[in-house]
Order: C-alpha cells, then sequence, then structure tokens
C-alpha cells in the first residue's frame, strides 16, 4: 500500500469515527459517549477506535467541531454572497429554522443539547464550546445590528434581540424534538422574524 493510499485510508477512517460519534453524541450526551459502544457499532478495536485521535477526550473534542461545522454548513455558509441587511439576516433564520425542523442529528440541535449538558461541567469541552456559543452569539448579533441599519426604528439592543433569537430556536428545537409538534418549525419562523423586527 502506498504512503498517499494509506493516509487517504486513515483519513476516511477517522471521518467514519467522528461522524458516528456525532451522531452518537447527539442522543447519549458528549459525556455518555462509551469508546466501547461505539467501536462495537463501527465494528472496530477500542484501540483502533481511539488511535487517530490519541485519547477519548480528543475523539470527543473532534466530535463537538464536527458537530458546528455541521451547523455552520447549514445556517451560516449559505450567507456568504449575500450583503449584511435584513434579507440576509431573514436568510439566516431560514436556515436556522430550516436546520432545527430537518436536523441532521437524531438527537436534535447540538450546540444546544451539548449546551444544557456542559454548561456546570468543567474542563477542556466546555471551554471550547463556550468559545463557539460566545462566537456565535457575537455573529448573530452583529447580523441584527447590521438589519437595525437599514430598518426603520426604534430597535432593541443587538445583544438582546440575539438573546431572544437563540431563546426561540431551543425552544423552536424543543417542540420540534421532544413535543414531534409538525407546526412547530412554521412558529418558530413566524416568531424570530418578528423578534428581528423584520417584515412579515
Amino acid at each position: 500500500m502506498s504512503p498517499r493510499h494509506s493516509a487517504a485510508e486513515a483519513a476516511r477512517t477517522r471521518d467514519r469515527i467522528v461522524r458516528a460519534a456525532v451522531r452518537d453524541a447527539s442522543r447519549l450526551g458528549l459525556e455518555g459517549l462509551t469508546v466501547g459502544s461505539l467501536a462495537q457499532r463501527l465494528d472496530m478495536s477500542k484501540a483502533g477506535l481511539v488511535g487517530p485521535f490519541g485519547s477519548r477526550e480528543r475523539l470527543l473534542m473532534a466530535a463537538l467541531e464536527e458537530a458546528c461545522e455541521v451547523f455552520r454548513a447549514a445556517v451560516i455558509d449559505p450567507l456568504a454572497d449575500l450583503p449584511p441587511g435584513p434579507g440576509r439576516l431573514a436568510r439566516l433564520i431560514d436556515g436556522w429554522v430550516d436546520y432545527l425542523a430537518d436536523c441532521p442529528f437524531p438527537g436534535g440541535c447540538f450546540l444546544t443539547s451539548a449546551s444544557s449538558e456542559l454548561d456546570g461541567r468543567p474542563g477542556p469541552l466546555r471551554e471550547r464550546l463556550r468559545e463557539i456559543v460566545a462566537a456565535n452569539r457575537r455573529g448573530l448579533a452583529a447580523e441584527v445590528a447590521a438589519a437595525q441599519a437599514a430598518l426603520p426604528g426604534p430597535h432593541r439592543p443587538p445583544e438582546e434581540v440575539a438573546t431572544t433569537l437563540i431563546g426561540l430556536s431551543m425552544a423552536a428545537n424543543q417542540e420540534v424534538q421532544l413535543l414531534e409538534d409538525p407546526s412547530a418549525a412554521s412558529r418558530a419562523r413566524d416568531a424570530m422574524r418578528h423578534a428581528a423586527g423584520l417584515p412579515a
């Protein structure tokens, strides 16, 4: 086997492990994910599973990073060609609600569940999640501020609007996942647009 082929195979194995870890962690929680159960599901040895990462903790960190990339690809990346303003914020809200309504993770929004799981558990996972959530909140507040600049006022502070939007998204995740309410997405979209001061 050539070194290039071997490296490609190792990368594919690592990606396969991370994707499976994200799916399991979305249902069980990051701390609930065990090397044994994941190795059994993937028909791998425990050593072979952990090997590409060096430790279980680094595997969990890779799963967290992957989940964030999935969210970014679904909600943030499609905004790249849109100028800041009301249209971009509306598209962000639509993509966010679509992500919640047809979530790629069986346990619903990964960041929401991980935030509930890790908020009182000090450690590297919590610190990394805190960095990600704080950056997302700053980005959302900036999107709100840009939209408000093009809309008639008065306006609530962008940080306050961002908090409201995040709260509504968490409520929508609960209604979609736990209550299995088919009207949750439509209601969340209307409520978030209203909270952001966007036209109906």
